[in-house]
């Protein structure tokens, strides 16, 4: 296995922005804006309930540390992001647990090429598709 994640402080310290027992964070490369940072687990795993309650615990407190790290003096807000998508390959995604913190700034380059279009892809809510998804989601 050929994980970017599992051996960032030998391959690239320098990206390495904090290390703590269980967690990294790093800085993206490649970003999707300036400041673009991730917070990862030391262990690898590709799902938030693989991990356990010592390394959740690590994991979402350094999350909430670089976010606020990210708002007092990198950007006025931050989004947070987790992906996991099992049918993509290796080549396009890491499998290895990770979270994006995204800095962002009013009309910034993220909105102006894409975001701003994200009205267009809600649908309200039916009532088949709540009931259909209250049963599945039990």
């Amino acid at each position: 296995m050929n994980c970017p994640f599992c051996d960032i402080n030998k391959e690239e310290p320098d990206r390495v922005l904090a290390e703590k027992g269980n967690t990294v964070v790093i800085l993206s490369n490649p970003r999707l804006m300036k400041g673009h940072t991730l917070v990862v687990p030391k262990r690898h795993v590709e799902k938030l309930s693989q991990l356990n309650e010592q390394e959740k615990n690590e994991l979402m407190n350094t999350i909430i540390e670089f976010q606020e790290k990210i708002l007092d003096s990198v950007a006025e807000g931050c989004d947070i992001r987790r992906h996991y998508r099992p049918f993509l390959d290796d080549a396009i995604t890491v499998s290895h647990l990770h979270f994006h913190l995204h800095p962002r700034h009013f009309a910034d380059k993220l909105w102006e090429k894409s975001q701003q279009y994200h009205r267009r892809l809600f649908e309200d809510l039916s009532e088949e598709e709540k009931e259909e998804m209250k049963d599945a989601l039990k």
